[in-house]
């Protein structure tokens, strides 16, 4: 473990996975991938933070049916959001008679999720472990910029918060395993601006790449992908270039999952999608299928999130950051 690198001994596997998602995320290149969808963005609740809590209750529902279980043979839920106390898994998984974990990685919690829920699997802790996310552009801007009434501008380097949820049931059956975490650090470059997450997000996806690579007998090469989430255009740039100074050359193989889910030049997202339930539904509908399907063998993903509150961001504080790595085999 000084190496910082966690080799499970017994590494479990993705038995299942279940995307929900928006109108707008249907409408993206991957829309036909995604398991559910609505219109109206509401899923028949009256405000957007209910409307949030649904998707998730659906999307972990979904996942333990498709897992062909039922709530009594999980073990645990491992859960987060974007909003405050993380209430949108609180509500979300009210109704489910599961032990309950509440976690909080801005747009890293998918990440964390199957981090830990790894480490519980491997270490007998816990025989099926579900993992689920979240996030709402309604709920998300009204939190942390203006409500949509407000009419704000956004600018070029802005993210468009993604409406979803991915849910993960971590057992024994599966094709897909995940070998190896690395728990990410917290760095604080500066970066005060709101409207440009991948900048103060890049950095720290930086160290935990580097500190993987120092420490392990990998190199960008074995990869097949190496998936951020959620970067963006900006943060990815920035990304490749500082990695490239560092003598780590990641442009062949690497994605975000920021920029697969929207189509930025005709849906107006700017810089791409973000948010707990971004990489959540992207790696769900999209990057494990693909490794189940053999398309994929040997992929890293790293969930990047920016850990600032409404609070530090009205005192004018700085956006410190944080990146977990997860190394998925076929």
């Amino acid at each position: 473990m000084k190496s910082q690198i966690i080799k499970l001994n017994n590494p479990p596997k993705i038995s299942s996975t279940y995307s929900v998602v928006g109108h707008l995320e249907r409408q993206g290149p991957l829309g036909a991938l995604f398991d559910e969808f609505c219109q109206d963005d509401k899923f028949g609740k009256d405000t957007w933070e209910q409307a949030e809590s649904e998707m998730q209750l659906r999307a972990v529902q979904g996942a333990i049916k498709r897992a062909g279980l039922s709530d009594c043979n999980i073990d645990m839920l491992l859960a987060g959001d974007l909003l405050n106390q993380c209430v949108g898994s609180n509500y979300a998984l009210a109704s489910i008679d599961i032990p309950y974990l509440g976690l909080y990685g801005a747009c890293s919690t998918c990440a964390e999720g199957l981090t830990l829920g790894a480490c519980l699997y491997s270490g007998g802790m816990a025989e099926y472990c579900g993992v689920v996310t979240s996030s709402h552009y309604c709920s998300s801007e009204r939190q942390f910029r203006f409500p949509l009434e407000y009419g704000g501008q956004r600018t070029p380097t802005a993210q468009w918060t993604t409406t979803g949820s991915g849910a993960f049931v971590l057992g024994n059956e599966g094709k897909v395993k995940i070998c190896e975490a690395m728990i990410g650090k917290v760095i604080d470059k500066g970066i005060k601006d709101i409207n440009n997450m991948g900048a103060a997000m890049a950095p720290s996806a930086i160290d935990t790449l580097t500190r993987y690579f120092r420490n392990s007998n990998h190199s960008p090469k074995d990869f097949d992908l190496i998936v951020t989430g959620d970067l963006g255009y900006e943060g990815s740039e920035i990304l490749k270039d500082l990695l490239l100074g560092e003598g780590v050359d990641i442009r062949e193989n690497h994605t975000d999952c920021g920029l697969l889910i929207f189509k930025r030049d005709e849906q107006d997202v700017h810089a791409g999608g973000s948010g707990c339930g971004c990489s959540a539904v992207v790696m769900a509908s999209h990057i494990v299928p693909r490794m189940e399907a053999g398309e994929l063998k040997n992929v890293l993903f790293l969930g990047t999130g920016a850990l600032m509150s409404p609070t530090t961001l009205f005192q004018g504080g700085s956006i410190p950051a944080i990146s977990h790595l997860v190394h998925l085999e076929a």
